[in-house]
């Protein structure tokens, strides 16, 4: 079953809205993109209701998703986040999240931003995606990168061509559209 059937038969309000709303369509900010990325991590082996009822809590967590303030997160940082039973806590998730904000900083260095740094390796196909971010980032995996693209708008195939979030998101000229 796709997400837009699951979403269509009422799986829960906060899947509406994400589907709705954020699902497929095309992030350009860092911060947004950054965000992004750190709730597929967290939410490796757990299910994505779970990620959507703590959303809120993850973007207090994680400075407002500010790559540079998370840079910087340190020891007492690190424990903060260990304590915060608002997020999911994990060590090598929190680790990950915090190692992966430096990364990006040093992507910006290099392409001037996440956003740029995706356009100049799009497009690609999942595979290539999935190998480029495993030597970029940390805890990456194939479901995290496909999500990740697909929920950015990197990768075709976030909604059912008949559901009607399909045409907004068109509208919004993907990158998947720009290949």
């Amino acid at each position: 079953m796709s997400y837009c059937e699951a979403v269509r038969q009422g799986i829960g309000e906060h899947h509406r809205l994400y589907h709705d709303t954020e699902y497929g369509f095309p992030l350009t900010e860092d911060a947004d993109l950054y965000g992004r990325l750190l709730l597929e991590i967290n939410q490796a082996g757990l299910s994505w209701t779970t990620i959507l009822n703590k959303k809120d809590n993850f973007f207090r967590a994680y400075a407002g998703y500010n790559i540079d303030r998370v840079a910087r997160f340190n020891a007492r940082d690190r424990a903060r986040l260990m304590a915060d039973s608002d997020i999911i806590r994990n060590q090598l998730k929190i680790e990950a999240a915090i190692e992966n904000a430096r990364r990006l900083l040093e992507i910006r260095e290099t392409h001037g931003s996440f956003a740029n740094w995706l356009d100049h390796h799009h497009p690609m196909d999942r595979t290539q995606w999935v190998k480029l971010f495993k030597r970029t980032f940390r805890f990456m995996g194939g479901e995290i990168v496909g999500e990740f693209l697909l929920s950015t708008g990197y990768l075709p195939g976030a909604h059912d061509a008949d559901c009607p979030i399909f045409k907004k998101v068109k509208r919004r000229k993907p990158a998947w559209m720009r290949a």
